[in-house]
């Protein structure tokens, strides 16, 4: 998933479909210098492998195993169209970063490699709310990188002006916080656009719900779902605290510029947007803070998104053995925690969250993890992301009027000829 939208970026709609290529099973070596001449490629997303990391990692697997590693730099866009073209040759990448949401409609083509047993061997304790994007159809055809979440990112000078101690617990002191920043009148107490649909698809979930459902055979909308319609009514309430339009995302225009120029007390978004904020305003930097985004109760934090990305090996590599090697290596305890502490993001393993500590974003960003989930994790789901996304236009017509049940009558027609489209 991109760095920037990481939550859960859409996959626009795959045209052209990956024939498995049978794994090869010439490298079945062991040992230190068992891979010797050999080379293994790795395609990496840009903004994803830090420098830092990227040069322990490399000088880690070349010794174990005597191989070289090249590692080709991918951009974001048009990604998708690149990487199911190279999955479909005779020499694909051995290995591949892909955005979490990504991995099954990839899985369903042929193109992944069955990492099943690699999982039963690193992967027992890997954090089951990360890992989760990385299984289709019953088996394991990535590995869980690295995770990102939403977090409240608020003016630390606008809350004290407006007499406010601490950070709130609950949603409740939450709301009140809001209120009291409103009655001040000094500053705007949320920017929350209408149709920052990540958010509220984290809020969706909180409710044990998601936005579709099965009928018989087929994916259709579950929009009308009472658990849905509790969840945008939370996300008005918060809505309502905001002048942000109700008719655009958090990106039109970003939400980091706007907070950058220091009227507004809050918003909910990534960590990395507050260097948005920076950018437009060097001076805001002292007052930015970082709380997790609250919940009903103190001990269970708002749902969230989990954002992020996982490793796979190329169904069609003729290097299945060393392209594991480079997992075990990767997605080591040492090489997650390095990563976790060079760029903030969540580690694959609950136990390594420590990691991350120092990092204030990342400390907001942990507790709400295990609670998390993704956006739904079927080949279909593509297609519903594309714009105009039929989620957004049913959080406007909320926003500007119609009931949640009317809203999702509204969109279903639209939604249900997507979730048909096939991949």
């Amino acid at each position: 998933m991109k760095r920037g939208l990481i939550a859960a970026t859409g996959v626009a709609a795959m045209l052209v479909s990956v024939a498995a290529c049978g794994s090869g099973d010439g490298d079945k070596k062991s040992g230190a210098d068992g891979f010797k001449g050999e080379t293994l490629n790795v395609w990496f997303m840009d903004g994803s492998n830090p420098a830092k990391w990227t040069k322990d990692v490399q000088a880690e697997f070349e010794q174990k195993t005597g191989a070289k590693l090249k590692i080709t730099i991918q951009k974001w866009n048009g990604i998708q169209q690149k990487l199911t073209t190279a999955l479909s040759e005779s020499n694909p990448p051995d290995v591949v970063e892909i955005g979490n949401t990504q991995t099954p409609m990839y899985a369903q083509t042929g193109g992944l490699e069955d990492l099943s047993d690699l999982k039963k061997e690193i992967g027992a304790d890997w954090t089951e709310s990360i890992n989760k994007s990385s299984i289709f159809d019953g088996k394991q055809y990535a590995a869980p990188w690295w995770a990102a979440n939403r977090v409240v990112v608020y003016n630390k000078k606008i809350w004290a002006d407006a007499g406010i101690k601490d950070t709130p617990k609950t949603r409740t002191e939450f709301l009140k916080d809001l209120d009291t920043i409103k009655k001040k009148g000094d500053a705007e107490p949320l920017y929350l656009p209408g149709q920052s649909w990540y958010v509220l698809d984290g809020m969706i979930l909180a409710q044990g719900a998601d936005v579709v459902k099965k009928d018989g055979n087929k994916l259709v909308s579950n929009l009308g779902d009472p658990k849905v319609a509790k969840a945008m009514d939370i996300y008005k309430q918060y809505q309502a605290f905001s002048t942000a339009p109700k008719d655009k995302d958090e990106a039109n225009p970003q939400q980091g510029e706007v907070f950058g120029k220091g009227k507004v007390g809050a918003f909910i978004g990534m960590g990395w947007e507050a260097n948005v904020a920076i950018k437009t305003n060097p001076a805001i930097a002292k007052d930015i803070g970082y709380f997790t985004l609250p919940g009903e109760t103190a001990d269970k934090p708002e749902g969230v998104l989990l954002g992020g990305s996982n490793l796979a090996v190329a169904a069609g590599s003729k290097k299945q053995d060393l392209a594991k090697e480079f997992l075990k290596v990767a997605l080591s305890d040492k090489n997650e925690g390095a990563l976790a502490k060079e760029v903030g993001n969540i580690p694959n393993k609950q136990s390594l969250l420590d990691n991350v500590k120092g990092n204030p974003a990342a400390e907001a960003a942990t507790p709400a993890v295990a609670g998390g989930g993704t956006t739904p994790l079927v080949p279909e789901w593509a297609a519903v992301e594309n714009e105009p996304n039929p989620i957004k236009a049913y959080m406007t017509a909320v926003l500007t009027g119609k009931s949640a049940d009317e809203a999702a009558k509204q969109v279903e027609s639209d939604m249900n000829k997507r979730l048909s489209q096939k991949q």
